[in-house]
């Protein structure tokens, strides 16, 4: 039996093997293929990947904060996963660990529009934000980078063909993007709480060094965390009129594609996107985990 899986720390949000296992059913593989959530401290992440081809693993998922080391650990590597230093998709087969990544291909699918020739933020300097750097500049966008440490950012910037967002001492003016991506873990906290009892959105916005009153209906707003409740940007974006794009959108459209590369078949969307989602309501009516 074939197996998958999801490995991150934490994990237990994870809506991916709820969303895969409904895939594999409407393939006509649920019988034969399983999918988990793993649960890896990145002092174990080597030897538990490594020893997944002898567990009868094909392939799995990687999320925080394994993204960089899952690239470093494989034995080969997709043009894209080497271009933007991280992988989020793990295949096993005779040739080795080889890796891939999914997230950017799935960011662009999830985009209601081309980025082509729009000027985008991107919040953050980890592996996703890597993965939305470089799939928003191969689209042709013109990409600033922010992160709480600017010489992450500065370095992020360098090597991935973007600029790095330059505050003067001033919060961001989401107003002179077009869009704004959100790839820090900022507002996983508030997803993860009860969808009945929002959180105030500015702390984290103020986290984020945003300055609120510039988001407008014009923007188009990816928020890459995903939980239980809206985030307070997702939140506020929406509420300002602007198009929003969760992060559950972006994990249906990257989560299929890595479905795609270890099956050879093409994933349901809508089979995804409505387990995804209803398994939010599922954790909203019970209880959300902490992060």
């Amino acid at each position: 039996m074939p197996k998958l899986a999801v490995l991150g720390q934490p994990i237990a949000h994870s809506r991916s093997p709820a969303m895969h296992t409904a895939a594999l059913g409407a393939l006509g593989l649920a019988e034969e293929w399983t999918y988990e959530a793993i649960e890896v401290a990145p002092d174990d992440f080597d030897s538990r990947v490594r020893s997944m081809p002898r567990g009868g693993f094909v392939g799995a998922n990687v999320t925080v904060p394994h993204k960089l080391r899952a690239l470093a650990i494989a034995d080969s590597a997709s043009p894209a996963a080497r271009e933007i230093g991280a992988a989020n998709t793990l295949s096993f087969t005779e040739r080795g660990i080889e890796a891939d990544n999914t997230d950017a291909s799935g960011l662009i699918a999830a985009l209601p529009v081309s980025p082509g020739g729009k000027r985008a933020l991107v919040l953050g300097a980890g592996g996703a934000a890597r993965a939305c750097v470089w799939a928003l500049a191969g689209s042709g966008a013109e990409v600033s980078v922010w992160n709480r440490t600017r010489a992450r950012a500065e370095a992020l910037a360098s090597e991935l063909d973007a600029s790095v967002a330059d505050l003067g001492g001033r919060p961001l003016e989401p107003s002179t993007y077009d869009l704004l991506v959100n790839a820090t873990s900022v507002g996983l906290a508030s997803a993860s709480a009860s969808a009945s009892e929002p959180g105030d959105p500015l702390p984290d916005l103020k986290t984020l060094c945003l300055d609120a009153d510039s988001v407008e209906a014009r923007h188009v707003v990816v928020d890459l965390v995903y939980g239980s409740a809206e985030t307070p940007l997702s939140m506020f974006a929406r509420e300002r009129g602007a198009t929003v794009v969760d992060g559950l959108e972006v994990l249906v459209h990257q989560g299929a594609a890595s479905l795609r590369l270890w099956t050879g078949l093409d994933p349901p969307l809508d089979v995804m996107r409505a387990t995804a989602r209803s398994d939010t309501i599922r954790w909203q009516q019970t209880s959300a985990p902490d992060t």
